[in-house]
């Protein structure tokens, strides 16, 4: 069902209700009113957790693009260190600290 759809039943329900004698209506007014305000709630999360999730997957790919970053700037310094004679993997006892 979609939002449209709820709401025309939403309002075709109400209108029925208001049909019914004074003492019948209350309660089932009430239900209809506590309806349509669940309804905004959960369309309320809905949303949020939509933007939450399009947050998480920007958050993401800056992540992996700085990781991917990390990694050719490693290999790059991996590369110089080579070139300068010394292994990529031997630490000098200066560069430990």
């Amino acid at each position: 069902m979609n939002e449209q759809e709820f709401q025309s039943r939403l309002g075709d329900l109400i209108n029925q209700i208001q049909k019914l004698p004074e003492g019948e209506r209350g309660p089932l007014e009430k239900l209809a009113c506590e309806t349509a305000a669940r309804h905004d709630k959960v369309k309320k999360t809905i949303s949020d957790l939509q933007e939450s999730l399009d947050y998480l997957r920007l958050s993401i790919k800056y992540l992996v693009f700085d990781l991917e970053a990390t990694r050719r700037e490693n290999q790059y310094l991996r590369k110089l260190l080579e070139k300068q004679g010394r292994p990529a993997n031997d630490q000098n006892p200066d560069d430990a600290e």
